[in-house]
């Protein structure tokens, strides 16, 4: 979801296996995919899974997410969005949680931008604090939606409309050094109009591309794509006149009826490299009524595992942050790899602390006594 905000994903016939059958090894080729054993994944929970969160939810604890989801080992987390908190109240803070959280050299804090006013309130930000060793951040993304429906629910305004309003948005971003990244919502369901034409989720990213962004990402926001829809969208978004190519296409799958990761698989099986995924299965979508939050990060780092794919972040650290955060919300862990592993991890700790309190006891019993009166 985006903020007021959206992203998502869906496809037909094809083996739900990480090689796909020839048919789609020639759809790579001919959209100008990678053969890269490197997936990517953008960690969207401190903002995209925080904004749809009833409580509030403070600057530390977003910027304490940020900090432990890098030191599990993520490359590229969205940190926050420069909407107005009048939107999308869970937003506000985004200034301070960039300055408070920890920044490593080696990853990237895209945060999310709808439109000139957002923007040089990010530019503000960056110019009080040019001397910082590791800048806030070095990216920016923006949005918009395949239906003018979902458009005008989210941004008040059609999609041609939106993609006008974000030239001078990317432009000017580019011209600061700053990189782009796009989003399209609704590629498979509309929640207001139902069904979504491929041929427009195809257009839309193309004009996302043109206006110099290097990646869109393409999401399921409803959630109700299967893999068989995730395989149609890209085949018409991927091939014919004005081809995309699979380096430049992510995939954004929300979870609502647990196709998140068999989506992601078979969004890989043609190409894509780079998925968006969030901790704990955090997210929804206020826009689109239903929605459930994003495909849990655990969950697809464990589904590629043994896959011959190399990925960022460690698992069993990941599981951690996830339960952490899910316990300062009160809400539910909704990743189930992340919960097995929390709960591994507890019968193991219990079992050596069992192990230990009977060594102990045995111990006690081999000395005999403590006065020494033993039966002669």
């Amino acid at each position: 979801m985006l903020g007021r905000m959206s992203g998502c994903y869906a496809l037909p016939h094809c083996r739900l296996t990480c090689r796909p059958p020839r048919a789609a090894r020639s759809l790579q080729t001919a959209a100008g995919s990678t053969d890269s054993k490197v997936v990517k994944i953008v960690e969207v929970g401190p903002r995209d899974g925080l904004q749809n969160e009833k409580s509030v939810v403070t600057s530390f604890v977003k910027a304490e997410l940020v900090t432990r989801l890098g030191r599990a080992g993520m490359k590229t987390i969205e940190a926050g969005s420069f909407v107005s908190p009048k939107w999308v109240p869970q937003m506000a803070g985004t200034p301070e949680v960039l300055k408070s959280m920890e920044r490593l050299r080696d990853a990237h804090y895209p945060v999310l931008v709808p439109n000139i006013k957002g923007l040089e309130d990010l530019f503000a930000l960056l110019d009080s604090t040019s001397g910082e060793d590791v800048p806030l951040t070095d990216e920016i993304a923006v949005f918009t939606a395949a239906t003018d429906a979902f458009c005008k629910a989210n941004t008040n305004c059609t999609i041609a409309e939106s993609l006008e309003r974000l030239v001078p948005v990317t432009d000017r971003a580019r011209a600061r050094g700053l990189r782009v990244r796009g989003y399209v919502s609704v590629v498979v369901v509309c929640p207001y109009t139902g069904r979504v034409d491929y041929k427009k989720v195809k257009e839309v990213s193309r004009a996302l591309l043109g206006m110099g962004c290097y990646e869109v990402s393409l999401g399921d926001t409803v959630g109700a794509g299967t893999p068989w829809d995730i395989r149609a969208m890209l085949e018409t978004v991927m091939s014919g006149a004005g081809a995309l190519p699979a380096s430049q296409l992510a995939g954004h799958f929300h979870d609502t009826y647990g196709t998140g990761v068999p989506n992601i698989l078979a969004a890989l099986g043609l190409g894509l490299r780079t998925f968006d995924s969030s901790i704990a299965g955090l997210g929804g979508c206020p826009y689109s009524p239903g929605a459930t939050g994003n495909v849990a990060t655990e969950d697809v780092l464990y589904a590629l595992q043994g896959s011959g794919y190399t990925t960022p972040g460690d698992l069993t650290a990941l599981a951690k942050v996830g339960g952490w955060i899910s316990g300062v919300l009160n809400r539910r862990n909704e990743s189930r790899a992340g919960k097995a592993i929390l709960a591994k991890t507890q019968r193991e700790k219990s079992t050596v602390e069992e192990c230990g309190r009977d060594g102990a006891t045995v111990g006690r019993v081999a000395k005999g006594p403590v006065d020494g009166n033993v039966a002669k």
